[in-house]
């Protein structure tokens, strides 16, 4: 099946068995803005749960952090978004519609790293590049992606929506030192939402207006930065796999000088093969102490960290581990779908590690029209619902309705409580992939469950 097609059914699946929805949907929709539904919901915190296992709760090197979306404007000048943050854009001269200029050069067979505004303009005019709708183009510029908004009741009190969530680390960064005087390198870890305004938004979850992101920023003294570098690039890829992203998927861009941000002195760029192409799931970054600096400077607070055992004081330089909620969804999805044929019929399932999947076990009455089976069938939802908490009472349809449903969703387990049951308190398990079922004693049922 083509990519494309992969894609679409993807994006279908996602719709119909309630992941993720076009957001505002009934008005037709808003570019770039996607819902989580019910089991979108359940996928994402899964996911956001086991990175703050990982990244922040079992270490005792971190501190985590839900710092405000909105922050004085003074913060963003002195960081260099207010500044520096955009994209080049190109308009259609006749729809007036907006485009990436860098987009509109790749999809044209051009290499566009490394290139400027006059550069990019160059190659439009000289090839005759015009616009999706066929028209011609104006000279690229730069568009500033920040979402600005008005702060109170006085004209021209401005902040911005944030663009990314590492500035309200750094802004705490003498906060978490006054109150809990950590020794280095200990790192501030949070999840939060982001926004920007992308000229245009595409690729389902993959670029979006609104986002969610996963991010850590690791102080450190500048003489250990490398090996601190090469632990974080460690720790994300075992992470990855470990929520069922496809390591032969999954590859590392070194980001050359000239194509790194502002910020950066070392950049790799962990890519996953999409349906739409290779590019861009998660970021390592080595930030140097630009952030730290800079706020100084703009605050004229003193962000200088105190060794109490050297005496040396310094201001830290920065790892940054930026993980992108949305994109991890996506490339999960990717990961975990599956077409083949069960018993002589075509199906569809995702094949989700049980950490990630919104449900981890169905519980079916064989009959629902049958109360002794309706009663003993939920006497185990709630045993084990107790335990799981993500169980699916479903006595829909004939069962093997309810098991394709199921496989769709991705539960690894459904548990069939029939006849059988009454007599002898065992039940039917039958495990999502292979479809091989198995009789469990009630009394195993939960530990066979979580072993297995």
């Amino acid at each position: 099946m083509a990519n494309s097609e992969i894609m679409k059914d993807i994006v279908s699946l996602a719709k119909r068995r309630g992941f993720i929805y076009q957001g505002s949907d009934i008005y037709q929709g808003l570019a770039g803005t996607y819902d989580y539904g019910p089991l979108g919901v359940l996928l994402k915190n899964n996911i956001k749960n086991s990175w703050w296992q990982d990244f922040v709760t079992d270490r005792e090197d971190m501190y985590g952090l839900d710092a405000s979306i909105l922050m004085n404007a003074k913060v963003w000048q002195s960081s260099g978004h207010v500044a520096g943050f955009s994209d080049p854009l190109v308009e259609d001269l006749k729809t007036k519609k907006r485009f990436r200029a860098d987009h509109l050069l790749e999809e044209a067979g051009f290499p566009v790293e490394g290139l400027n505004l006059t550069q990019m303009t160059e190659i439009i005019q000289s090839n005759n590049i015009k616009s999706p709708d066929g028209n011609p183009l104006s000279e690229a510029r730069q568009f500033n992606m920040m979402f600005e908004t008005a702060v109170g009741a006085v004209d021209g009190d401005i902040s911005y929506l944030r663009p990314e969530t590492a500035q309200g680390i750094f802004v705490n960064f003498k906060n978490v030192v006054d109150s809990f005087h950590p020794k280095l390198p200990f790192g501030i870890g949070q999840i939060g939402k982001a926004f920007r305004n992308e000229i245009t938004p595409r690729d389902f979850l993959f670029r979006v207006r609104e986002f969610e992101q996963m991010e850590v920023e690791y102080f450190v003294h500048p003489d250990s930065w490398q090996i601190n570098f090469t632990m974080w690039q460690e720790v994300i890829k075992v992470w990855a796999g470990k929520i069922g992203i496809d390591l032969n998927k999954l590859s590392e861009l070194e980001i050359g000088e000239e194509d790194r941000a502002h910020y950066s002195q070392r950049t790799i760029d962990f890519q996953f093969e999409y349906p739409f192409g290779v590019k861009e799931l998660f970021g390592l970054a080595y930030r140097g102490n630009y952030d730290l600096t800079k706020h100084t400077e703009g605050s004229g607070v003193d962000l200088a960290y105190l060794d109490q055992e050297t005496g040396e004081k310094f201001i830290p330089h920065v790892i940054e581990p930026s993980l992108g909620v949305d994109r991890a969804v996506l490339s999960v999805l990717v990961s975990s779908y599956r077409e083949d044929d069960l018993g002589g019929d075509k199906r569809v399932y995702l094949d989700l590690p049980f950490l990630v999947a919104p449900i981890k076990v169905a519980v079916f009455p064989l009959l629902k029209n049958k109360p002794q089976l309706i009663e003993k069938g939920r006497q185990v939802f709630s045993d084990l619902k107790s335990e799981l908490s993500f169980v699916m009472w479903d006595d829909n349809g004939n069962i093997g309705k309810r098991y394709r449903r199921q496989d769709e969703i991705g539960t690894p387990y459904c548990v069939t409580i029939d006849f059988d049951t009454l007599e002898d308190n065992t039940v039917t398990v039958r495990q999502r992939n292979t479809g091989e079922q198995k009789r469990i004693a009630i009394s195993e049922l939960l530990s066979y469950i979580k072993n297995n």
